[in-house]
């Protein structure tokens, strides 16, 4: 049998859906082999790097694992740290060790460092068989949030919002001269000008929209020319908080 690819790359597909046939290609997550053809296991769009084909679903709420960035908020303050909201069913705890370098005596004030309704980017370090999940803001890029804006995503298009090299994102910074962190909870948040902060949200919720459809790039640069009477290009440095697209 040749190889074919059947369905072509951000296509969707079906469960039980022929994406490719031929040894040659490699399935992934959403994707197996039945024979000599890759079958779609459930609904999504396909993304294909190379050889390997892998399913990105359309719908579903985020599930916290190791090493993801993410935004969170702080819902509880505990003895010895915080109970803060993933955006997923599964609330995280930041330890006191995992928060600050700093000295902090038994007792002491923890909402001099964070309080109730507070926002952090954080990383998640471990997530347990049962679901336990603990977070740090300790490292490069994480921190409490202030003012800003946040817009919440579908967390299966963060991918696709981010860019390859982050390409969307560098598109609607470049324009709005927003400030961007990107979290992979589908949490986004923007920091700028209010007016600038408005047309980077709706430009973030159009990717969103249209994740799936071809041209998307040439999409978005029409509608941030319209919007904010430039033409906004891609660079190569980004102060952005990037997702994975795994």
């Amino acid at each position: 049998m040749s190889e074919a690819l059947l369905i072509k790359d951000k296509e969707i597909a079906v469960p039980g859906e022929i994406i490719a046939q031929g040894m040659g290609f490699v399935p992934n997550k959403g994707v197996f082999r039945d024979g000599d053809v890759l079958v779609a296991s459930k609904l999504g769009m396909v993304s294909v790097e190379g050889k390997v084909v892998k399913l990105i679903p359309l719908s579903g709420k985020y599930i916290p694992k190791a090493e993801d960035k993410i935004i969170c908020q702080m819902t509880d303050v505990l003895l010895t740290g915080w109970r803060v909201d993933t955006n997923s069913p599964y609330s995280a705890v930041l330890n006191l060790k995992d928060a600050t370098n700093e000295f902090v005596a038994r007792g002491a004030d923890l909402t001099q460092y964070f309080a109730l309704g507070d926002w952090i980017v954080c990383k998640v370090t471990n997530v347990t068989s049962q679901k336990l999940v603990d977070i740090s803001t300790r490292g490069p890029g994480l921190h409490k949030l202030q003012g800003g804006r946040m817009v919440e995503v579908n967390a299966y298009k963060v991918p696709r919002i981010i860019g390859k090299d982050a390409s969307m994102i560098s598109l609607i910074k470049n324009a709005t001269g927003c400030e961007i962190i990107v979290g992979q909870n589908g949490l986004v948040w923007l920091h700028g000008a209010p007016s600038q902060e408005l047309i980077a949200a709706e430009a973030i919720k159009k990717i969103e929209a249209e994740a799936h459809l071809p041209g998307l790039t040439d999409r978005m640069v029409d509608f941030l020319k319209q919007k904010t009477g430039k033409t906004p290009t891609m660079n190569e440095q980004h102060q952005t908080t990037e997702g994975s697209e795994s």
